[in-house]
């Protein structure tokens, strides 16, 4: 099907309402837009903390309307116009809309990411740049983690400098399951993931299953009843401050004497919160740090 943009500019006053009825009238979807963008009276619409509009509109809307090519798109602009009350009708365009190829157009927007020395995180539409790399086929999804944010990478190049070769790893806010991937593909031994969100659990199997890493996935219940161990000699939590902090004396019980434990999801600002809350079981400090964002790591010193 082909559609036509119904383009309206109208006053502040009446956009929201026009909107509405233009939806009502049957228009497929509407937006707003600025019609003054581009020039010296664009208006931003949000400020700087404290210093937002009094309202959320621009003083010139410009209501922009999706129709079907056979719409009868002056009938949808008047009964609109009518709904509202406007004395008036308003002046409009018309313009096509082109087909797109729109799995493509969004394919085209993800390309493999290079992390680290040597891993490659590559959608499925694409070939690996370095077939020799560390190669991880993962696409974009619901599930947080494709390497892309840079709590993901810290932790990355964490596990790429510390070869869990032979050694067992827990991912604990495994999302996507990409740190759990990269521990099994390093060399662990045995690599577990948990995570609160179902959803992130069957992204993780799958994710797992199509780079054929052999990774048992738990929600927290199920995790504290398997048989899996209950320490581990890695134990790698990328989730955020406020949490992490909660789960120090749970996470600091999972780390095997002499083990190590490395956390992100944290912003320098709070790193030294953080490292105070886990400072009872695990001394951890700053081992890197990305556009803001740190990754803290420790060792275990003794029986937990």
């Amino acid at each position: 099907m082909s559609w036509t943009e119904i383009v309206i500019e109208v006053a502040r006053d009446h956009a929201e309402q026009l909107s509405d009825a233009l939806m009502e009238a049957g228009a497929l979807s509407v937006s707003v837009e600025d019609a003054d963008e581009g020039t010296e009276a664009e208006q931003p619409l949000f400020g700087e903390p404290g210093m937002e509009p009094a309202e959320a509109a621009w003083e010139r809307s410009r209501v922009v309307a999706l129709a079907s090519n056979d719409a009868d798109h002056r009938a949808i602009v008047v009964e609109a116009a009518a709904a509202i009350g406007l004395a008036t009708q308003p002046s409009y365009t018309l313009r096509p809309v082109e087909e797109q190829d729109w799995v493509r157009l969004t394919q085209s927007q993800f390309d493999p990411i290079h992390i680290g020395k040597n891993i490659w995180v590559v959608p499925s539409w694409h070939d690996a740049p370095d077939a020799g790399g560390l190669v991880l086929e993962l696409d974009p999804g619901l599930a947080f983690g494709t390497g892309s944010h840079p709590t993901t990478r810290l932790c990355m190049e964490w596990l790429e400098a510390h070869a869990p070769e032979n050694l067992t790893v827990l991912d604990y806010g495994c999302g996507s399951g990409i740190l759990a991937m990269v521990a099994k593909k390093l060399g662990a031994a045995l690599v577990a993931g948990v995570d609160i969100d179902p959803q992130a659990i069957e992204s993780a199997r799958y994710n797992s299953e199509r780079n054929r890493c052999e990774i048992d996935y738990y929600l927290p219940e199920a995790f504290a009843a398997a048989s899996t161990p209950k320490t581990f000699d890695i134990v790698v939590a990328n989730i955020l401050a406020s949490p992490l902090k909660l789960m120090a004396p749970m996470l600091s019980s999972r780390v095997a004497p002499g083990g190590r434990l490395v956390l992100s999801g944290v912003l320098a600002r709070q790193a030294d919160e953080v490292a105070a809350a886990y400072a009872p079981f695990i001394r951890l400090s700053v081992w890197a740090e990305h556009d803001g964002w740190v990754a803290l790591s420790g060792q275990s010193t003794g029986a937990q």
